[in-house]
């Protein structure tokens, strides 16, 4: 296997074990998560579930605060 350097253009551009490029870059799938989570915890407060609304609230925070944590890394990189 061929180890090159990357060149000062190609910084945004890490190769994988085959050798093909992979973009550094994420695809928002933990806001997509972070809504999922916030509709079920909607719906199961609605229906009465306290626990589920709580548990799903929570981990639909956490995917947002990660989502954001993300977006403003890859801003500043």
């Amino acid at each position: 296997m061929d180890i090159t350097p990357i060149a000062a253009s190609d910084s945004h551009w890490v190769s994988s074990v085959l050798g093909d490029p992979i973009p550094l870059q994420f695809s928002g799938d933990f806001l997509g998560l972070a809504i999922i989570f916030f509709v079920v915890a909607v719906i199961a407060a609605i229906v009465g579930a306290r626990g589920v609304a709580g548990i799903s609230m929570t981990v639909a925070k956490w995917a947002v605060i990660i989502f954001l944590a993300l977006a403003v890394i890859s801003i500043l990189v």
